[in-house]
């Protein structure tokens, strides 16, 4: 039967060339749109370099104060998260760094943007970046405030050219002299939590990074020994938030919590605004805008199909064909045509991508075509043929088998 249905189908497709030319391309173009989407989210979300143990961390990226006539919210400060998140009994290590800062250098007359970024010694045992060459520099090197630093693939080749190694060399950053201990696989700026393209010790930091305020530029990962004391670890942050003293006694509430990678990716910093919600919202929403168009055009494209195919239909009512069994050949002939849309929206997303990639919009973010990719979107196809399927085949369902032969 269902091979029948397919014969039929691209029959159908031959009949009309220019409406099957419509189909398709609406098909396949939303698809190409959809999966290009769906691998750069994945790529983001999915992507564990350098963090592999993030199935057992917790991230803590914001702090938020509240005041009568006041709201302040930014990632913590080095003394807050030191002093409180430090104090935590459960988790295994804490690592605290600060976000990513630019800054210029200049070397044989070519200027270089720099972002350059401080972390502590357990930055370098919590989190696995790939050392190319070199090591990270150590505990005795930060609590010395010797001028180290870790920098990344890119940054090595943009500052030193093409050499074999760096480490021992030195590099300028912000008219300070650092020398290079090692240097990591790059990072997409994507990973912006811990993207950097250098990165230095706290302690030769030219601000002071130990002031006594919350709001800072730091951010924290707790390490749990194991996945069961994740939700302990949060709990036990939650606790020590909740027993923080207000600073300076203008604010009435303090907000901070211990994340997923996940939520303290989007955290906006607001506790009435969850950033989960307002990403899955605007993906949803655009993901739905996106695919009404086309469905829409389908419906009517299959409903100016169905109506030249009245004739047929009232044939094979009067030869006693059930409604339930047209519905179900045509709900299976416009799932075969977005399927074939499907196919060739796969084939221009592996072309997408490749330009994508090859453009390097995005440095060293390598987008790609995988299991859950392709889920997504043979779901999308499934969906395109169910919603763009149904209402005309029940159109066609409801035609008087007197009506449709008088078409003829």
């Amino acid at each position: 039967m269902l091979k029948n249905y397919f014969k039929i189908a691209i029959a159908v497709l031959k009949r009309r060339k220019f409406f099957t030319f419509i189909s398709l391309f609406g098909i396949s173009f939303t698809l190409t749109v959809l999966i290009v989407l769906t691998a750069f989210i994945d790529k983001v979300v999915g992507d564990d370099y350098p963090d592999k143990k993030r199935d057992r961390s917790l991230y803590i990226t914001s702090i938020e104060e509240i005041g009568k006539d006041s709201h302040s919210s930014s990632p913590p400060s080095y003394y807050f998260l030191n002093r409180y998140a430090a104090s935590l009994k459960t988790p295994e290590k804490i690592t605290l760094f600060s976000g990513f800062s630019g800054t210029n250098t200049y070397i044989n007359n070519k200027k270089i943007a720099i972002n350059y970024k401080y972390t502590d010694a357990n930055y370098w045992e919590i989190l696995e970046y790939k050392f190319l060459e070199g090591k990270p520099y150590t505990r005795q090197q930060i609590d010395n405030g010797e001028r180290v630093a870790v920098i990344s693939a890119d940054m090595k080749k943009e500052y030193f050219g093409d050499v074999a190694s760096v480490v021992g060399k030195y590099i300028e950053a912000d008219n300070i002299k650092y020398k290079v201990s090692g240097v990591v696989k790059n990072l997409p700026i994507t990973s912006y939590l811990l993207y950097s393209d250098i990165y230095l010790p706290f302690t030769v930091a030219k601000r002071d990074y130990k002031h006594k305020a919350y709001l800072g530029d730091c951010m924290a990962i707790l390490l749990a020994p194991s996945k069961r004391d994740v939700s302990k670890m949060h709990t036990e942050y939650e606790q020590v938030v909740s027993k923080v003293p207000m600073e300076n006694g203008q604010f009435t509430s303090i907000f901070s919590h211990a994340s997923s990678y996940i939520e303290g990716y989007v955290d906006t910093g607001n506790e009435k605004s969850s950033g989960v919600t307002i990403a899955l919202s605007v993906i949803g929403g655009f993901v739905f805008l996106f695919m009404l168009l086309p469905t829409l055009n389908l419906v009517n494209i299959n409903i100016t199909r169905i109506m030249e195919r009245s004739s047929e239909i009232g044939v094979r009512k009067a030869f006693g064909a059930s409604s339930r069994t047209l519905v179900y050949q045509f709900i299976v002939e416009n799932i075969i045509l977005t399927l074939l849309g499907g196919l060739i929206g796969i084939v221009l997303s592996l072309i997408a991508l490749y330009l994508i990639n090859n453009a390097n919009l995005i440095p060293n973010l390598d987008l790609t075509i995988n299991f859950t990719v392709l889920f997504c979107g043979l779901l999308v196809c499934l969906i395109f043929g169910l919603l763009s399927g149904v209402y005309p085949a029940w159109r066609m369902s409801k035609l008087n088998v007197v009506t449709a032969l008088k078409a003829q």
